[in-house]
């Protein structure tokens, strides 16, 4: 079979007029492949290392954006506890004494607008010094029927429940509190 020449001419550009052939080795070009790979393999890690830096930096400031948040909040929180905490502290550090435990009964009840059975539950160590220094407030009457007066666990010191037929005034020391606190934070 012989080959025919084809009709369509070929056209060269430019740069293909002038061919050189280029002998090179086989070690030599390994060489070469070795080296363009070292040069991509250090491309990629600086690229690696900047897109890195930049997330850093990205995370860096958001973090310092978080921190300046939560400073602000404390700046408004830790007035609001260290004065919760003081008024706890000093509350509790005051001495209980049987005029404290009478003006905590008084105020109690005052805010019964009703005549009938009353109840009043005090810390066995408060209705102790009442009773030391005949305190008229166990003598009290209301709507013509005595106070009961008795000692309940769930009082704490300086503090008082008080039960009518109508309802209950929590006069605690520790309920006081926590309304102050409450109070506080609105």
């Amino acid at each position: 079979m012989q080959l025919k020449p084809n009709p369509i001419p070929i056209a060269f550009i430019e740069a293909l007029r002038e061919v050189q052939v280029i002998k090179i080795s086989l070690s030599e070009l390994e060489r070469k492949w070795c080296l363009r790979e070292q040069e991509a393999y250090a491309r990629g890690v600086a690229d690696g290392e900047r897109a890195l830096s930049e997330q850093l930096v990205q995370q860096r400031a958001d973090l310092r954006h978080l921190q300046n948040r939560l400073f602000v909040q404390l700046e408004n929180t830790i007035p609001q506890v260290v004065a919760w905490e003081t008024a706890r502290k000093v509350v509790n550090c005051i001495e209980i004494t049987p005029s404290m435990v009478e003006a905590a009964l008084e105020e109690a009840l005052v805010s019964l607008r009703q005549t009938g059975r009353v109840r009043v539950q005090l810390h066995a160590e408060d209705l102790a010094l009442l009773e030391g220094v005949n305190s008229p407030v166990l003598l009290k009457e209301l709507g013509g029927e005595r106070i009961r007066f008795e000692v309940s666990s769930e009082v704490g010191r300086g503090g008082c429940l008080v039960y009518t037929d109508f309802g209950t005034v929590d006069a605690r020391r520790e309920v006081k509190l926590e309304l102050l606190r409450q109070s506080m934070e609105s």
